[in-house]
């Protein structure tokens, strides 16, 4: 249904609905709240915390407007019974236009840190008389362009009466498992009385999300398995072998995880398998000997990587555990006279393995007898990458690997596609690394230990959530950091690395840093790609508090790679009650599996399932709230619909609609 034939939607407002990837009125009401704001009772300023959202009444007595500051700002001193507070807005000069002296309803984020008094930073306000908007439970939605919070909630509301919502779940499972209409869940999350109907209204949605795509994989796996037609006649005793070439014995998981391989290898179907396990498990060398297995048949192999210094790493293992074998590495900074010598190699079957970036995937990269695939850090890439060069070969293996802990509840949403064999335990010369929640008070000294260590020869990651700062104050920028760390550690030689600079530039920081040519690493979260730097044995985390538990495990796992101590210290932005319980349990546990169960426990459906470590939307429900139970319940009521007797031709139909319209974002 068109956006346009909505009232009050212009060619302009269209056009700032498409930023939000609306382009229907059916998109429109997936377009859930990111929040709700709670307006049925005010608080009092004073007995806020730091980064509390609250709504609370005043007085203005002065309004401020400086608009020749860095930043512009409009200032208002607010009065609240005996109490005083400034409120303060950045970048908003029509605020002060909007305000004057009397009474208000402010609502929003409460500074309230370092002894200095309470404010209130960019608060949405409105005069307390008898026409109040702000009130009752509000949902807060995504925005874009000039659009605001009213007109999206009127696009919305018209969008729920013209959309046609039915469930895909057969009638007689919907009475099974008790489920509300589908069509007054929506109603609900758009529209709620208060927290605990949307909270019902979103886990219903989920249902029907979750059924539809673990469906569509079924339907998937179960009629995309490809018979074989490599042949492997490496034998067990060949892969025996080959893992005693390590200088250490693998773990009872690693060697599950081999056979595993070996016995999909040998078996008449295509394998398809993920290999999951923590940071230091061993993954990277289970998957040389897959490699083995391909080339000691006579086959080729590729190994894909997200980064050039990966890649590198990886393509050096190779070449150092199979000798007998030509194994090359190519990426888009390789000599234009040596890609074509290695492309010459790959092509006349010269080389028998080939690690690499993105550059594997290009058209011109041909293969003589491509047999097996191994995807590193597999959240980096699609499954449509993976195609890329699947497709060079014919009935090619593909062996994934992910050192993303996902709890068992989420592998059929995140792998539905793939075999899953997880490897629980570590090698034994593995150390665990001493956690430490640094307050306020501490971080000078902090520093100043730091600077003594890194003089002694070992060395460090700073690490930030983001490359800029915030408005409110709130996030330490890592060009921030930066520059404070330059003056606070003098003599420490700072290396700095975030998104925004060029792959080339990142591979270049990045391979200085291993080469010790800097003591500190100042970074974004790129480096949580698992790059081994065994010198390195402190990891810094500052706003600590606005990470999920699983990326600040993978964080930790950078250090703690060698035979020294490592240490990480997590500094909080927002020392709250629910903060500090949420890092104690990265404090208190080295088991990435645990921590990824209490993280998806904490955090709910919504926040772990909407979004994957590389920003690719897996469903539609990224800002949906939901409990994790509702992804055993779809689980359940699929098996049922596939096993119960049930007409599933419309049900197939609906499950591959929906897995075709997410099928761009999961596939790349």
């Amino acid at each position: 249904m068109d956006l346009k034939k909505l009232k009050y939607v212009s060619e302009k407002r269209e056009k700032d609905f498409n930023k939000l990837n609306i382009f229907s009125q059916e998109d429109l009401v997936r377009h859930f709240p990111r929040d709700y704001l709670d307006l049925t009772r005010t608080d009092t300023i004073a007995s806020a915390y730091h980064n509390d959202v609250i709504l609370t009444l005043c007085e203005v007595l002065n309004v401020e407007f400086n608009r020749y500051s860095k930043r512009p700002y409009v200032k208002a001193l607010c009065r609240q019974g005996d109490y005083l507070f400034q409120a303060i807005w950045f970048n908003q000069p029509y605020v002060a236009t909007k305000l004057s002296c009397g009474e208000y309803l402010f609502y929003g984020r409460v500074q309230n840190k370092y002894g200095l008094g309470a404010s209130m930073v960019n608060p949405t306000f409105e005069r307390a008389d008898n026409n109040l908007k702000l009130k009752g439970y509000v949902p807060v939605y995504p925005l874009a362009g000039s659009l605001t919070q009213g007109a999206m909630r009127m696009a919305i509301r018209q969008a729920l009466n013209n959309v046609p919502i039915v469930s895909a779940i057969p009638y007689a499972l919907q009475k099974k498992y008790n489920l509300l209409d589908l069509k007054s869940a929506y109603v609900s999350v758009h529209m709620p009385t208060g927290a605990e109907g949307a909270a019902l209204a979103a886990e219903r949605v989920a249902i029907e999300e979750y059924f539809l795509l673990i469906s569509a994989f079924k339907i998937i796996k179960g009629d995309g398995e490809t018979a074989r037609l490599n042949a492997y006649s490496a034998t067990a005793e060949d892969v025996k072998n080959f893992t005693s070439r390590f200088p250490f014995e693998f773990t009872d998981g690693q060697k599950e995880a081999v056979n595993a391989i070996y016995t999909d290898l040998k078996s008449p179907k295509v394998m398809n398998r993920l290999i999951q396990g923590d940071v230091g498990s061993g993954k990277t060398a289970v998957a040389l000997a897959a490699i083995y297995m391909a080339v000691k048949s006579g086959h080729q192999a590729a190994m894909l990587a997200p980064t050039e210094v990966l890649a590198r790493q990886n393509a050096a293992l190779i070449q150092r555990y199979l000798p007998e074998y030509r194994v090359e590495f190519l990426s888009g900074s390789t000599p234009a006279a040596q890609k074509r010598a290695i492309k010459k190699g790959l092509a006349d079957g010269s080389i028998n393995a080939v690690c690499g970036t993105h550059a594997l995937i290009q058209g011109d990269v041909l293969f003589a007898d491509l047999s097996l695939v191994v995807c590193d850090e597999q959240h980096r890439f699609g499954v449509g990458q993976r195609a890329s060069l699947t497709g060079k070969g014919g009935a090619v293996d593909t062996l994934v690997m992910s050192a993303t802990p996902i709890p068992r509840t989420l592998t059929l949403i995140f792998y539905g596609d793939l075999d899953v064999t997880t490897i629980k335990d570590k090698p034994r010369s593995r150390q665990d690394i001493s956690t430490s929640i640094i307050p306020e008070r501490r971080y000078a000294d902090m520093l100043a230990y730091i600077s003594a260590e890194v003089k002694k020869g070992t060395q460090a990651y700073f690490v930030c959530p983001k490359i800029e700062g915030d408005d409110e104050g709130t996030v330490m920028s890592v060009t921030e950091l930066y520059e404070e760390l330059t003056k606070k550690m003098p003599g420490v030689r700072l290396g700095l690395m975030h998104g925004k600079l060029k792959d080339k530039q990142k591979d270049e920081v990045m391979t200085a840093f291993r080469n010790r040519e800097y003591d500190v690493l100042v970074s974004t979260t790129v480096i949580e790609v698992g790059v081994d730097v065994p010198n390195a044995t402190i990891m810094v985390i500052y706003n600590a508090e606005r990470f999920g538990l699983s990326q600040l495990h993978q964080l930790r796992g950078r250090v703690g790679r060698g035979d020294k101590k490592s240490y990480c210290f997590l500094l909080m932005g927002s020392d709250t009650d629910v903060a500090r319980q949420r890092l104690s349990v990265l404090k208190n546990n080295s088991d990435g599996f645990a921590i990824a169960e209490s993280d998806l426990q904490m955090r709910g459906g919504g926040d772990f399932m909407g979004t994957r470590q590389s920003g690719h939307v897996m469903t539609d429900l990224k800002n949906l709230r939901f409990p994790v139970s509702a992804i055993f319940t779809a689980k359940s009521i699929s098996d049922d619909a596939f096993s119960g007797g049930f007409d599933i031709t419309a049900l197939r139909a609906a499950a591959m609609s929906k897995y075709n319209k997410l099928k761009d974002v999961i596939l790349n």
